[in-house]
């Protein structure tokens, strides 16, 4: 069946960076539409990034731009976040995600193009 595992999630003070990484198996990988969400509590799960099948395109949301970078390794089945600068209002639970899907119109912002999702890791960011 299909896994999605992240990792890399923890504590890090504001200004600081984390590396989180989502190891896929049991699909074929480049059919895949690659996300990173978040959900903090008492909020809605919200995109922050995406990327195409290729690599060749990215999504961000506009309040990471420039701090935020995702990246696949094809090979690896591997999806990685890479957040620099975090900020107090970045803490919530991660969660990697795929869709089955090749165009990478802007409906890849939205939580229900996505068929698979991990199980979260934890990002919190002391101030």
């Amino acid at each position: 069946q299909v896994q999605l595992v992240e990792s890399g999630g923890g504590l890090v003070q504001a200004g600081g960076s984390l590396r989180l990484s989502c190891a896929a198996s049991g699909l074929t990988f480049t059919h895949y539409t690659m996300g990173w969400f978040r959900e903090a509590p008492g909020r809605e799960r919200e995109v922050v990034a995406a990327i195409s099948w290729s690599g060749s395109r990215t999504y961000y949301r506009d309040s990471v731009k420039g701090r935020f970078t995702i990246s696949r390794d094809n090979a690896k089945n591997t999806v990685v976040l890479q957040m620099n600068n975090l900020k107090p209002e970045d803490p919530a639970v991660y969660y990697c995600a795929a869709a089955r899907r090749y165009d990478f119109g802007s409906s890849i912002s939205l939580r229900d193009e996505y068929d698979y999702w991990g199980q979260g890791t934890q990002v919190t960011v002391s101030s």
